[in-house]
């Protein structure tokens, strides 16, 4: 059984929670319909105070298919919020209805308050520009399903690295495994902050920063590809210099090596050319269904952490 009764980043996950997790979603993947009635009788809110497609999409699919139902919404708009009502008293509300809740919030730190106001369990669903643990776990289900462990990879982190809250998520938790080395490929502007550098690596961590993709593309096997956010740039110009910083076309995939794999968490702007899609190595689109995968094994572990 895993560790934590709330999901609210993914450094709270042990080594071993992650493997439980890891290998419970291998194991709904495999067979889904195994599972198709664990969540009979239990309800999911999704409250998502941030747009989202993919993410909320994705919790609600796998609700559904853990035989459970989906109550929320996706547009603040539509909450008590509008009217003044606190987070705190939006989220106690809902956790009596619901048995565990998935929540997306533009600020900081807004699913750890959630979760001292809850009665439930709460997965953090994105919050800010810190954390996205789900994206996290997605991320490490379809690496495990490509490659053979989660070992002794050269993992390349290209794009935006200052502000996406899945770049500095995905490093700390590979830095569970072994022999992992990082190659952070950025602007200057957007290289990796100095703060996450100082949590995430220590002297066993190897890693380069780099401003090319080119030059080092040759040397990676796993290559997470990032999209420049415009809605984290006070600067509309600033976006604008830096938005097509990058972009992975059939040119430098031929420079990559034959067992490489592509991911990115999506939404795609124009850093990853179309024509990339039709590369086997590209495992992006198959990335979202792991993710949904992923999130049943989680919603199952939470249920059976708290009901403990």
């Amino acid at each position: 059984m895993i560790s934590i009764k709330n999901l609210l980043n993914s450094h709270d996950l042990s080594k071993e929670d992650l493997l439980e997790i890891i290998e419970l979603g291998n194991d709904i993947y495999k067979s889904p319909t195994d599972f198709s009635h664990y969540a009979d009788g239990k309800i999911l809110g999704t409250l998502f105070f941030e747009p989202s497609t993919r993410t909320r999409l994705s919790f609600e699919s796998a609700m559904l298919r853990l035989g459970g139902s989906v109550i929320g919404f996706s547009d603040s708009s539509n909450s008590s919020t509008t009217k003044g009502e606190s987070l705190q008293d939006t989220v106690r509300t809902v956790s009596q209805y619901a048995d565990i809740i998935a929540m997306r919030h533009p600020q900081e730190g807004a699913a750890y308050l959630a979760s001292l106001a809850a009665d439930c369990p709460i997965i953090n669903a994105g919050d800010g520009g810190h954390q996205h643990p789900t994206q996290t776990l997605t991320d490490i289900l379809t690496i495990s399903n490509y490659k053979e462990s989660l070992d002794n990879h050269v993992i390349g982190i290209c794009g935006d690295l200052k502000y996406g809250r899945t770049v500095h998520s995905l490093i700390k938790v590979l830095n569970l495994f072994s022999n992992n080395k990082f190659i952070l490929i950025s602007p200057d502007e957007l290289k990796l902050p100095q703060y996450v550098k100082e949590e995430v690596f220590d002297e066993n961590n190897e890693y380069e920063e780099v401003r090319s993709l080119d030059a080092v593309i040759d040397k990676i096997d796993i290559l997470y590809m990032t999209r420049i956010q415009k809605e984290r740039f006070y600067s509309d110009a600033q976006y604008t210099r830096l938005k097509d910083s990058y972009l992975l076309n059939k040119e430098k995939m031929s420079q990559a090596r034959e067992d490489m794999i592509v991911l990115h968490p999506l939404p795609r702007v124009n850093e990853i050319a179309k024509e990339v899609d039709r590369d086997p190595r590209a495992v992006y689109f198959q990335q979202v269904k792991f993710g949904m995968y992923v999130r049943m094994a989680l919603i199952i572990k939470l249920l059976e952490a708290n009901n403990a």
